[in-house]
């Protein structure tokens, strides 16, 4: 199982087991490189840990621990001090850490296992179930090594992805493997499971001005990434030319009496709207003097690694995956960069987020019989009567109806679904937020966020051995972001208002301003041009025959409108080939 995550930890390995528990862990050494191996243990050794991640404020919980009469091995490992927390506090000993982390702890007294997930995600988690013992690991390829555990697909976990472009936690698309939900704890003892929430965001609320959550963000996001800065191996930061990498990167020159190495991603075919993400690049490289760097890829290398890809995950996914070929130049400089991921979610950019607002408004016009003339918000209304589950459902891929003609009466036979629409209804369930942007930003930032965004920025930079860190995600940053009024987040169809209005001084002329582009691969682009031919290959009748699982006449008819010029259908049909790649390759 160890093996099969030396790309998460290539330096060493680490193994402890007594009668009733083994613990096995790779170690990416970026911090007590000679003396931070893991597992590690209390001074009796009745504790023992192993923990993926980071705590960043573990030299304040090392300095108050050694106060208390604890003793220490290594130098100054962050992991060393979760064993100690737990001799004082018990399993509440997770709420004094400051950082992103999976953990598992095995006290060797009480014949307890925990196993722990970050407040918000950042790292993943998967377990399962099996003749009276439970398997757990960083990635579901260690778990699918462990010779309990059969590699059944879970059709009702797939019959999701279609719509969503991600496997919905906690499912995952193998039976019986589960991913533990972000800011979860789970305790197994006695063969019994329970689990607890931790932790969890409270979107809206908020009751200060302007000019109070201006200075809170300068100045928590400036110490969230002081924070991320303490590693003992070379560290830079993503680059894409938008306000939330380049207000990270100007922040980090704060600290460091170097250039900061900074990494940007181009490509050999010229696309307009994707020249502006190096251009703006160079700008912020220039003003801050990093020493920066470029990689330039074209839909060849996307070609090739597609497989690659599909295998970091080890789940259908046809979300952003631009992280994977970025993190190839980065590894060959640093082994940690700090990026900006979070910021969407937390302040608003997506079109979910711009619909909001807008949607909220429209509706109250509708029910007083005055339907307006917008074309997008009408249409939207008309599908959903104006209600938050409805309309957000509509903005996903496929639906219901459309998967039931899309999928073959075998998947949908073993299925045993949950409409899809009934799991967006559940996900609003408990919200606390009112106004109709944190509405939105809450239900995503607990679902989609962790589910796709985190989960493609840890796989995929990990897939190269290079940790990513984003200061946005610092819990203290995160509780301040999410409590700020929608109003001020999105404010006259400028998204990220209050941020950029925030971060303005420390920004190149032009990057607070520039229309959102994402960090994201020209794929849609590719597929007119250079494609083609790999689309009708992967999505060919003989192909999808493989598995019966897809109807062929509904992806031929895809194919057919796609290639007569309705370019919508483009990321229908990058979901569609994932699935068959990843399909490919674990049950074919």
């Amino acid at each position: 199982m160890a093996r099969t995550l030396v790309h998460r930890g290539p330096d060493e390995a680490g193994f402890h087991e007594d009668d009733q528990a083994s613990l096995g862990m790779r170690r990416l050494s970026i911090l007590d490189i000679e003396t931070g191996h893991q597992p590690i243990c209390n001074e009796d050794k009745t504790v023992w840990a192993v923990c993926n991640g980071e705590i960043y404020n573990f030299e304040t919980l090392r300095a108050d621990l050694l106060k208390r009469g604890h003793r220490f091995v290594t130098h100054h490992s962050d992991v060393e001090t979760i064993v100690h927390l737990y001799e004082d506090h018990g399993p509440a000993f997770v709420e004094k850490l400051n950082g992103m982390f999976a953990i598992a702890l095995w006290d060797a007294k009480t014949k307890a296992l925990l196993l722990i997930r970050d407040r918000l995600g950042v790292k993943p988690l998967f377990y399962a179930l099996s003749r009276g013992q439970i398997i757990f690991g960083s990635e579901i390829k260690a778990l699918l090594d462990h010779p309990a555990l059969k590699t059944d697909p879970c059709f009702a976990a797939l019959y999701h992805y279609f719509t969503l472009k991600n496997i919905p936690a906690p499912l995952t698309a193998f039976q019986g493997i589960y991913s533990l939900l972000p800011g979860e704890a789970l305790r197994y003892e006695g063969g019994r499971l329970t689990k607890t929430k931790w932790w969890t965001p409270r979107f809206g609320g908020g009751a200060h001005d302007e000019g109070y959550y201006k200075a809170e963000i300068s100045r928590l996001l400036e110490d969230a990434t002081r924070l991320r800065m303490r590693c003992d191996v070379p560290f830079g930061a993503y680059l894409s030319g938008g306000v939330d990498s380049s207000s990270i990167v100007a922040l980090m020159t704060r600290f460091s009496d170097r250039p900061v190495k900074t990494f940007s991603l181009g490509y050999q075919d010229q696309f307009q709207h994707k020249e502006c993400d190096l251009h703006f690049a160079r700008q912020v490289a220039k003003q801050y003097k990093t020493e920066h760097h470029e990689y330039v890829m074209s839909h060849k290398e996307l070609l090739q690694e597609i497989p690659a890809v599909i295998k970091s995950f080890d789940q259908p996914f046809s979300g952003t995956i631009s992280t994977f070929f970025l993190t190839k130049l980065i590894k060959k400089h640093v082994t940690v960069a700090l990026s900006g991921d979070g910021a969407d979610e937390l302040f608003g950019s997506y079109l979910s987020h711009r619909t909001a607002g807008p949607m909220s408004r429209y509706a109250q016009l509708a029910q007083q019989g005055r339907l307006g003339p917008e074309d997008f918000l009408r249409d939207l209304y008309l599908k959903s009567g104006g209600k938050e589950p409805a309309w957000r459902y509509h903005l996903y891929l496929f639906t219901d109806e459309e998967k039931a003609k899309l999928l073959s009466p075998r998947f949908l036979g073993q299925a045993d679904r949950t409409a899809t629409r009934e799991l967006i209804e559940t996900y609003f369930e408990g919200i606390h937020a009112t106004d109709p942007l944190n509405r939105i930003l809450e239900m995503e930032f607990k679902t989609q966020f962790p589910d796709q965004v985190l989960a493609f920025a840890d796989a995929l930079s990990m897939a190269h051995s290079v940790e990513i860190r984003s200061p946005f995600l610092d819990y203290r940053f995160v509780e301040l972001a999410a409590s700020i009024p929608g109003d001020m987040k999105i404010r006259d169809e400028v998204v990220k208002s209050i941020l950029k209005d925030a971060m303005r001084d420390l920004l190149p002329k032009g990057i607070a301003e520039r229309p959102k582009e994402g960090f994201v691969l020209p794929i849609f682009d590719w597929m007119t041009h250079g494609l083609e031919d790999y689309m009708a290959d992967i999505l060919s009748p003989a192909r999808l025959k493989g598995h019966g699982l897809l109807n062929q006449d509904a992806v031929t008819g895809l194919l057919s409108s796609y290639r007569a010029g309705n370019r919508t259908l483009a990321s229908r049909l990058w979901n569609l080939m994932m699935f068959q790649v990843w399909w490919e390759q674990y049950f074919q």
